[in-house]
């Protein structure tokens, strides 16, 4: 489990130190290449993280998780594949022909997931990223204020999808601190309107809910903008969305306006009662 996310304290991040190669991302859903990005940096502060995807040691995913195809049988695939079968179908094209080999990237599988399907352009670089076998965490982030240490924004779980050296990979999530989504739980089963919470750290905060799946450009529901702040405090919101029956949904949080639009964003993956 990656640590050191951002500290919101005051309404600001807590940045890192920086400096890693800037990556190239052409934003975009699963079948676009991901575009530009800088990185790097260690974040300090000791910080309590909570899941957005369920902990190594999570016990086998519960029949209300078992809908439909999950990544390593127990996350969510929330993007860019919808199931197991089109991770198969990239692998074969890109046996065949090469066919988009930024699957392969974890970086600039991360960036292209927080640019080009949450829509977030403003959070454009990788500050640190840990993966140990099939499992990464990338922390992607913002510029710092003033040209200085970069903030991140969040912390990505990804996961292989799939078997063999070339399975691509999937974010399956997020790794939430002083900026959490927690209601509902992770891989539940909801209908609309659907209640989304958590907890936060940071002064004068506004926080927009969004409903996203993967296959559609725009948001299947939103809700702007849920007043918070204060330290590790609840924020909740309620936001109806219309999708069908058994469909995975990526639920976004995101909070920001002091140093840049998203500052902070956390996800999880539900999907819709049948």
């Amino acid at each position: 489990m990656t640590r050191g996310v951002t500290n919101g304290r005051a309404g600001r991040a807590r940045w890192a130190p920086a400096v890693l190669t800037a990556l190239g991302l052409l934003a975009g859903a699963c079948g676009s290449g991901p575009g530009s990005g800088t990185p790097t940096g260690t974040p300090t502060g000791t910080v309590t993280v909570r899941q957005s995807s369920p902990a190594a040691t999570s016990p086998t995913p519960s029949a209300t998780t078992t809908g439909g195809s999950l990544v390593a049988g127990r996350y969510q695939p929330l993007w860019p594949f919808a199931d197991e079968k089109q991770a198969r179908d990239w692998q074969e094209s890109y046996r065949s022909g090469g066919h988009q080999p930024w699957h392969l990237d974890a970086e600039r599988t991360a960036l292209s997931f927080t640019q080009g399907f949450l829509g977030f352009t403003g959070v454009d670089r990788v500050v640190k990223r840990t993966v140990t076998g099939a499992d990464a965490r990338v922390s992607v982030g913002i510029r710092g204020e003033g040209g200085g240490r970069p903030g991140i924004a969040a912390v990505i779980h990804l996961v292989r999808f799939g078997t063999g050296p070339d399975a691509p990979w999937e974010v399956v999530g997020t790794d939430d601190t002083t900026f959490s989504l927690t209601t509902p739980r992770y891989g539940a089963l909801v209908s609309s309107p659907v209640t989304v919470g958590g907890r936060i750290t940071g002064v004068d905060e506004s926080v927009r809910v969004q409903v996203r799946a993967i296959g559609s450009t725009r948001p299947l529901g939103e809700r702007c903008c849920v007043s918070a702040g204060g330290d590790d405090t609840p924020w909740s919101s309620t936001v109806t969305f219309r999708a069908d029956p058994g469909r995975t949904l990526t639920l976004v949080a995101g909070t920001g306006g002091h140093v840049a639009e998203v500052e902070r964003f956390a996800v999880t993956g539900v999907r819709v009662a049948r």
